[in-house]
């Protein structure tokens, strides 16, 4: 798989693998998702491709203080063959590279082999409660 920087032109591939993968929820715009990210670090969202095919993303973000991670998704059939691994080592080395100490995630709740994904590559559940409140 070959790990790159999201380029437009492959927006509705993107938001077809996100919709594939259970990530697009009515409350969220996937397309303004990727518009703005694409005005506030866009290097930082990157795409997987498998013979010119789009089947992997991952969007990361670091605000100075702490890093974070969405939309890390691989095409159903691809998944479990170290796709979503490689997405993450990458955006991991990216915001290493920008200095950020540490990464934050969110998995919606019941969603147990996402849980057990990221636990089997280091990341582990702490004692914090995640709050939001929806501005727009």
């Amino acid at each position: 798989m070959e790990i790159k920087k999201y380029e437009s032109g492959y927006e509705q591939d993107l938001v077809d693998l996100w919709v594939q993968c259970g990530l697009v929820v009515p409350q969220n715009s996937a397309q303004g998702d990727i518009g703005s990210k694409m005005d506030f670090q866009p290097d930082l969202l990157f795409t997987g491709f498998l013979e010119g095919t789009l089947v992997a993303s991952v969007m990361a973000g670091y605000e100075g203080h702490r890093g974070w991670v969405n939309y890390l998704a691989v095409s159903p059939q691809y998944q479990r063959k170290g796709f979503g691994r490689a997405m993450m080592q990458h955006a991991e080395a990216e915001l290493t590279k920008l200095g950020c100490p540490k990464i934050n995630l969110q998995v919606r709740g019941g969603n147990d082999s996402v849980i057990k994904f990221y636990d089997r590559i280091g990341y582990a559940i702490e004692d914090r409660v995640s709050m939001g409140k929806r501005l727009t």
